[in-house]
């Protein structure tokens, strides 16, 4: 795939320095999502930004992939990831596609698709990297699905997520965490099974986040529907590639609604960190053997919701958000930094221009600079 510039950098921050003797705050730039898209979704690896962002009608729209070698300079030529035109949709924030990259940098795409809950797409970028593969429909027997993530390992194993009810019931109470698996690097996949252990439901329409670390450790971010108000956010965690997971409950909320909340998750030598959403307020926090500490974002802030997080090579966090998004409603990108040990440094930082449906994402820079992308 050739370079071609096709956005600009719209400014860097550089602070001051914190304190004397101290190292100045990392700059912090925007990016604007290539081609007027919306819904961003990175990662960076082996010196390639990978970033998928959605287009067109927020009902029937389309997925496109990216990437760059020089972060976020330029980026190459989009890549068109859904086969069937208009097969993916925004509205809500939190059903548009997701992004992994697994053995031998193989990008893979899965994605809530139409028509509506019954297709959980997911596509491969084939063996050349030139095209991505036909779509496939996932689902065998879950259907009424909301959500979908996907995530890949080094070992060649793809894990796609989902939520949707038990077979033959309905209702949130009933919905579940499913998985369908792939061992030969996403070419084919075993049918669906149940992930989540407990019969806590899932919130019907928040989204979910599947992360594979390094180590191999598979962990899934969702939120629960107990007894319709108890919309508590949850960990699943597989030490044995996806053929059993244990749960934890990481944050608890009291309401009777759905949220259309999104989580994030990214990993540093200093361990993996967890971001999510609890009551307006956005959180992140380092994932070990117990709950982890919740860390809000600091200061005032309306609505904050969809966080995203990136770490750089000195393990400081680039912890970023939304603020004053509603239902068809843009806003603004906030972010605040931290150094190793999660300590806030310098000030807020804020842009307007949030698209409406969209989110925000972030990487770091070999130079320990950071980029938000939105």
């Amino acid at each position: 795939m050739r370079q071609h510039n096709r956005r600009r950098v719209l400014s860097v921050f550089t602070l001051a320095a914190i304190c004397a003797g101290s190292a100045a705050t990392p700059p912090v730039s925007y990016i604007r999502v290539p081609n007027g898209g919306i819904q961003p979704q990175v990662v960076e690896q082996a010196g390639i930004v990978h970033l998928l962002y959605f287009s067109g009608d927020p009902e029937h729209g389309d997925l496109s992939y990216v990437r760059s070698l020089d972060y976020g300079q330029t980026f190459s030529r989009p890549l068109k990831v859904n086969s069937n035109p208009g097969s993916a949709m925004a509205i809500g924030n939190m059903r548009g596609g997701q992004l992994a990259i697994g053995r031998n940098g193989r990008v893979y795409v899965a994605w809530y698709g139409l028509p509506a809950g019954k297709s959980m797409l997911y596509a491969r970028l084939n063996d050349a990297g030139t095209a991505f593969e036909p779509e496939r429909n996932l689902i065998t027997s879950a259907w009424g699905i909301d959500g979908g993530t996907v995530a890949a390992d080094a070992q060649g194993d793809v894990f796609v997520f989902w939520h949707a009810p038990l077979p033959g019931k309905t209702g949130e109470a009933n919905r579940r965490v499913w998985m369908a698996k792939s061992t030969d690097d996403g070419k084919t996949f075993a049918p669906e099974t149940v992930a989540s252990d407990q019969p806590i439901g899932v919130c019907g329409c928040c989204g979910i986040r599947a992360f594979a670390g390094s180590d191999g450790t598979l962990r899934v971010l969702f939120r629960s529907a107990t007894e319709t108000v108890h919309r508590d956010m949850y960990l699943l965690t597989s030490k044995d590639r996806g053929l059993t997971f244990a749960s934890q409950k990481v944050a608890e909320w009291n309401i009777g609604a759905c949220v259309m909340s999104t989580e994030a998750f990214a990993q540093s030598a200093n361990g993996t960190l967890a971001a999510w959403e609890t009551e307006k307020q956005v959180y992140f926090g380092k994932l070990t053997a117990g709950a982890p500490t919740p860390i809000g974002a600091p200061g005032a802030g309306e609505n904050r919701k969809y966080p995203a997080l990136a770490i750089n090579s000195r393990g400081e966090t680039l912890f970023t958000w939304t603020e004053n998004m509603a239902w068809k409603k843009g806003g603004t990108v906030a972010w605040q930094l931290y150094d190793r040990d999660l300590k806030p440094q310098g000030p807020i930082g804020r842009a307007d221009g949030v698209p409406v449906w969209s989110l925000v994402a972030a990487f770091a820079k070999p130079d320990n600079t950071f980029a938000v992308i939105y």
